[in-house]
């Protein structure tokens, strides 16, 4: 096939290229390095052939914003993006599958245990706003072109040199400060970017929305002695809620307050069942992932 995929040059789209390319014709965009260099959010495309597929990576990364400015960027990214590409289609008509990117910020939610696709999008920070707008446009857009439209919303995602926090819990580790806190105990779903790609391959003519985890959601404890092969000191929960308490007073620059406190000491879980039932899916253990690779 011939594969449109932007964000090539992100984390992700850089695996997806590496594997779809030894099979596929893989046609970059990315605002450098690639065979098209384009803002989406400030412009659309002169597209010089149709594609086959177009994978949808490209988008503004999830991180706590401080000024408007920032909030707006996951707007203007995310569905300015998302809109001007599919505009951009339009010119060369539309390809026979398309798969957008997506989140599970667009659950909104902070705690929850095995949340499958029927959930509520309750997001209401930016970001997770934004996402849940592009997932929208693309749908009515697949449905007006007939177009098959798979959406796959990723939670944190594993593999070498990766980004966000899994990539400040090994600098931490790295640097000797990193600890628990409450044991460590909280569970977190997690997926190998190395697993992405195969599943486009397996969904894209099905179609549809779906949760891509590993199964194992494993603890932050877990994930630490997988990644270090040592036992890290654990900070007693209540002595962690006094020092948030005063982290409060500092807001978000606090490197520890109470709505940080609550994520970090709370279980978060999707349900990828329809992905194992449908599709198929069986991805590997990130916990077995990370004992064999050793990302220090």
């Amino acid at each position: 096939m011939k594969i449109l995929l932007t964000g090539a040059t992100g984390f992700l789209g850089k695996i997806i290229s590496d594997e779809l390319n030894k099979d596929h014709e893989i046609i970059k965009l990315s605002r450098t390095s690639a065979d098209y260099n384009v803002l989406l959010d400030e412009e659309t495309v002169e597209f010089k052939e149709s594609f086959d597929m177009v994978i949808h990576s490209a988008g503004k990364a999830h991180f706590s914003p401080k000024t408007e400015i920032e909030n707006k960027s996951f707007h203007n990214v995310n569905v300015i993006g998302t809109k001007n590409l599919l505009k951009s289609l339009e010119r060369v008509g539309a390809p026979r599958e398309f798969v957008f990117i997506s989140s599970v910020s667009v659950y909104g939610q902070d705690v929850g245990i095995e949340i499958n696709e029927e959930f509520p999008l309750k997001a209401c920070e930016p970001y997770g706003l934004s996402k849940i707008e592009a997932e929208k446009i693309v749908i009515k857009w697949c449905q007006e072109h007939k177009v098959v439209c798979t959406i796959l919303r990723l939670p944190l995602l594993v593999g070498k040199n990766p980004p966000g926090n899994l990539g400040a819990m090994l600098k931490a580790i790295r640097k000797g400060y990193y600890f628990n806190i409450d044991g460590g105990k909280a569970r977190k779903s997690m997926v190998l970017a190395k697993d992405v790609p195969s599943f486009i391959l397996l969904s894209c003519s099905a179609g549809g929305v779906y949760n891509l985890t590993d199964g194992v959601h494993p603890s932050f404890t877990e994930l630490s002695y997988a990644i270090s092969d040592k036992l890290f000191f654990s900070l007693p929960l209540k002595i962690a809620r006094c020092i948030s308490r005063i982290g409060d007073s500092l807001g978000d620059k606090a490197p520890l307050n109470s709505n940080k406190l609550k994520k970090i000491t709370s279980d978060l879980t999707f349900d990828d069942s329809k992905a194992r039932e449908i599709i198929g899916w069986k991805p590997e253990s990130v916990l077995e992932y990370l004992k064999r690779e050793k990302l220090l």
